[in-house]
């Protein structure tokens, strides 16, 4: 399949195109800069220069392309509703184009707050709906078009995709405890993240494009729950440094923008997934990413 994928050049979305690559799909890379455009180019991906706030870029990628995969979000914490607006009027761009054609088009969505005291699972759906709600209730517009004629997946992302050159939540712990001197988590620690190894979240998003049916909800997880204490315990391992709870009401201080996420409890079950699938996660554990030092190398 010829396939467009947006967030291209990001830490999923590189991993998704070798796998697609690899696979033999022809692949579309959206790119904003020619940083990314090298990048892509050197990997044998044709580019379509844009950004998410490109509408019509996006559009006509979706448009010549066989099948869509969008990875990419701003996840600009300081404007969430901005960032909210950009995502659903991509979705809807991108879904309007689609309409009536049976393509594939898979979203990223995530697995924060869908069930609060439980690991959220595939048969749970978003509340998520309107632009002013979580990424602008795009799992729940792009599921809408199910019903149009499009074979619209949504894919959650465990909230730590790990492996060596993460930049996300799990880098940022670690800058902050190398910063503190300490390795914190949030109250007691039996809070729970789900997590899965980068390489696993690519092909769970290749399988999904050959394999899902419209309207289904994939779950890219390898680990339903790591608790904050193992995380942070594992942190402090890899610093030298002493590890300690933080209290809730500390947590926004000591943490910055991600103490609002590390005392949050997200497990999440993907058993669903690796059946209809036929998928097993066979990447690296969070806690054996950890203890192979790429995270405290920088």
């Amino acid at each position: 399949m010829r396939v467009f994928v947006t967030g291209a050049s990001g830490w999923i979305g590189a991993a998704t195109i070798d796998e697609l690559l690899a696979a033999g799909h022809d692949v579309v890379g959206l790119a904003r800069s020619e940083r990314s455009a090298a990048a892509l180019e050197a990997k044998g991906v044709h580019v379509q220069r844009g950004d998410l706030d490109d509408l019509d870029s996006m559009r006509a990628g979706a448009a010549d392309a066989d099948a869509v995969i969008h990875l990419a979000n701003k996840h600009d914490f300081t404007d969430p509703a901005g960032s909210n607006r950009a995502e659903r009027d991509a979705v809807n761009s991108i879904g309007e184009v689609l309409a009536g054609s049976d393509r594939p088009f898979l979203i990223a969505s995530g697995i924060a707050m869908l069930t609060p005291g439980r690991p959220a699972t595939e048969e749970d759906r978003s509340a998520a709906h309107g632009v002013e709600s979580a990424r602008g209730g795009s799992e729940n517009l792009a599921l809408e078009f199910a019903g149009r004629g499009v074979r619209s997946v949504s894919v959650r992302f465990a909230p730590t995709v790990h492996g060596a050159g993460d930049h996300g939540f799990i880098a940022t712990l670690v800058g902050v405890a190398r910063e503190r001197g300490v390795s914190g988590y949030v109250g007691d620690g039996s809070n729970r993240w789900a997590a899965v190894h980068r390489s696993d979240a690519a092909t769970v998003v290749r399988l999904g494009l050959e394999k899902a049916t419209a309207g289904s909800i994939l779950h890219a997880v390898g680990e339903e729950g790591v608790s904050a204490r193992e995380i942070a315990e594992a942190i402090g391992n890899g610093l030298g440094v002493p590890v300690r709870s933080i209290t809730p009401e500390d947590a926004a201080e000591h943490f910055g923008w991600v103490g609002m996420f590390f005392g949050m409890d997200i497990p999440a079950s993907s058993t669903a997934t690796q059946r209809l699938l036929d998928w097993r996660p066979t990447g690296a554990t969070l806690a054996e990413d950890l203890a192979a030092g790429p995270y405290f190398s920088g």
